[in-house]
C-alpha cells in the first residue's frame, strides 16, 4: 500500500497496480474525469454557468437602469405633486406621460449600452464558439436591457397609484394603460439592446436616447392618428377612458416589433431569420386600428360611470360628478354665499352642475374645480367661487350686441353685479374700479331692494345693452 504525498490533490489513499499513474482524461473530457469522482462531485468553476440568467440579471448596468427609470419617473412626479393626487385619471395619465416620455429613452440608452458590451470587451468571438444557439445567447443577453427598466415602470406605477389612493373620492385607475407602459419601456430597452449589438460605436447610446426623446416628443404634437402609436401619447381628461381594446394592442404592438427585431439579430440562418416576420406581422396588424382611430380624441372616450352626479340638498343645488365627491362638501360651503342671494328669485339656477355632469335645463355648467383643488381639497374657495358667478352672468350674444348703444354702461354694471355676488381675489378677475359707483350704490340698498334688483338683472336681456338695469 503506497501513502500518496501530503500535497496531493486528491487527498484520498491510492492503492493497487494503477496507483502509480495519473488519471487520465477519457473519450469525455472533463465530463468523463467528474464522473469519475462519483455521483455526488461538482466542479464549483461551472456552478455560475447553471444559472446564465440570473447571472445577467444581477450583474451590469441593468439594476442600475431600472431604479434610474424608476427615480427619473417619480421625481417627475413629484413636480406636479399633489394636483394628480385627487384623482385616478390624472395619476395614471401622468404615469403614463412619464414613462413613456422619459423612461422609454432612458431604457432605449441603457439597453444600447449593454448590448455593445461584448464588442467593447472583444468577446464577441469568444461567445461564438460557445454551444448555445446565437437566438438563446442573445435572449439572455436581453432579459437586463428589457426587465429591469419594465421594472422600473412597475415600481413607479406603484408608487404612484399607492401616493393617490388616501386622497381618491371614486373611479378606479387605468391598470391597462399602465402595464402597456411597462410593455413598452421594457420593448423600447430591447430594441436599444439590438441597436448597441449592430452598431457598436461609442456614442450610440447617448445618441439614440437624444433621437428617442425628441421622436417620442414630436410624436405627441402630430395631427394624424399615428400619434397614438407613440407610447408617450396622451390627450385624455378626467373624465375618459381608453377604449377596451386599446391597452392589448398597444402592447402587441410595441411587443412586436421588439421580438421581431430579436429574432433578426439573434437567427443564424435566413430561414431562421424568415420568423422574425410573424411577430412583425403581429405588430403592422395591432397598428392597423390604431391607425384608424380619429386624430383628435383617438381611443379616448367619456366614462359615463365617472360623469355620474353627486348632489347636495341646498337651494340651487350644488352637483359634482363622482370623481369629485370628496370636494362636494367644500364646493357647496364656497358657494353658499351666492346661494343664500339668489335663493328663490326667478331666473336663479336650479343648480351648479360642476364638471360634466348630465346637463339639466336651468344649469350653471362650471367645467372643472380641479384647478383650485389640490388632494381633493378646495384650497381657494374665493377663486372658484369668482369663476362659479362668471358663468352665471355669462351669456351668448352675437357681435352686434357688442356695438349697441349702451354696452358700455351694461359692462360696468355686469361688473358690479360681479364683484357684489363674489368680490375678485387678489390678482384674480377684473380690477372693478371702473365700476366703483355702481357696485357702492349696490351695497348701499337694503337686503330687500338688493333681491329686488338682482331679479330684474337676471331677468334683463342682456344682448340688448339698453335693458340692463343700473342699480
Amino acid at each position: 500500500m503506497t501513502t500518496p504525498p501530503p500535497d496531493s490533490p486528491t487527498g484520498a489513499v491510492a492503492s493497487g497496480p494503477g496507483a502509480g499513474k495519473a488519471a487520465e482524461p477519457g473519450p469525455g473530457g472533463v465530463g468523463a474525469t467528474r464522473a469519475a469522482a462519483g455521483p455526488g462531485a461538482s466542479d464549483p468553476s461551472t456552478a455560475p454557468a447553471r444559472r446564465p440568467l440570473a447571472t445577467e440579471l444581477r450583474r451590469g448596468l441593468g439594476p442600475w437602469t431600472g431604479a434610474a427609470v424608476a427615480l427619473t419617473v417619480l421625481v417627475a412626479m413629484y413636480g406636479k405633486a399633489p394636483a394628480w393626487q385627487g384623482r385616478w385619471s390624472d395619476a395614471t395619465d401622468l404615469l403614463h406621460l412619464a414613462a413613456g416620455l422619459l423612461g422609454g429613452p432612458l431604457a432605449l440608452a441603457a439597453g444600447c449600452r449593454q448590448g455593445g458590451r461584448d464588442r467593447r470587451r472583444g468577446t464577441a468571438e469568444l461567445w461564438e464558439s460557445v454551444p448555445r444557439s446565437p437566438l438563446r445567447r442573445l435572449l439572455v443577453a436581453v432579459a437586463p436591457s428589457a426587465l429591469w427598466p419594465a421594472a422600473g415602470v412597475l415600481l413607479a406605477d406603484a408608487v404612484g397609484l399607492l401616493a393617490t389612493r388616501p386622497y381618491v373620492s371614486g373611479g378606479r385607475p387605468d391598470l391597462g394603460l399602465l402595464l402597456a407602459d411597462v410593455v413598452a419601456v421594457g420593448s423600447l430597452g430591447a430594441l436599444g439592446h439590438v441597436a448597441g449589438r449592430l452598431v457598436p460605436w461609442r456614442l450610440t447610446a447617448p445618441v439614440l436616447g437624444i433621437a428617442g426623446y425628441v421622436g417620442l416628443a414630436a410624436g405627441t404634437y402630430t395631427l394624424s392618428a399615428a400619434r397614438w402609436l407613440s407610447p408617450a401619447a396622451d390627450s385624455s381628461t378626467a373624465w375618459m377612458r381608453p377604449v377596451w381594446w386599446f391597452a392589448p394592442v398597444s402592447m402587441a404592438w410595441t411587443a412586436g416589433l421588439a421580438c421581431a427585431a430579436l429574432l433578426a439579430c439573434g437567427a443564424r440562418t435566413a430561414r431562421s431569420r424568415a420568423l422574425a416576420l410573424v411577430p412583425l406581422a403581429v405588430a403592422v396588424a395591432a397598428a392597423v386600428p390604431v391607425l384608424r382611430l380619429p386624430p383628435d380624441d383617438g381611443p379616448w372616450r367619456r366614462d359615463p360611470a365617472a360623469t355620474r352626479a353627486v348632489c347636495d340638498s341646498g337651494e340651487p343645488r350644488v352637483c359634482v360628478t363622482v370623481l369629485d365627491g370628496r370636494l362636494l362638501p367644500e364646493v357647496s360651503a364656497a358657494l353658499a354665499p351666492v346661494n343664500e342671494r339668489l335663493r328663490g328669485l326667478p331666473g336663479a339656477p336650479v343648480r351648479w352642475a360642476v364638471g360634466p355632469v348630465e346637463p339639466r335645463p336651468g344649469d350653471v355648467e362650471i367645467a372643472d374645480a380641479a384647478g383650485t383643488a389640490v388632494r381633493g381639497r378646495l384650497i381657494r374657495p374665493d377663486v372658484f367661487r369668482h369663476a362659479a358667478v362668471a358663468q352665471l352672468l355669462a351669456r351668448s350674444c352675437d357681435e352686434e350686441a357688442f356695438r349697441r348703444p349702451g354696452q358700455e354702461r351694461a359692462a360696468l354694471v355686469h361688473l358690479a353685479v360681479h364683484e357684489w355676488l363674489a368680490p375678485a381675489p387678489p390678482g384674480h378677475g377684473t380690477d372693478p374700479s371702473g365700476a366703483q359707483e355702481y357696485l357702492d350704490r349696490l351695497r348701499a340698498k337694503a337686503p330687500a331692494a338688493q333681491r329686488a334688483y338682482l331679479a330684474r338683472y337676471l331677468a334683463a336681456d342682456h344682448c340688448r345693452p339698453e335693458e340692463v338695469p343700473a342699480p
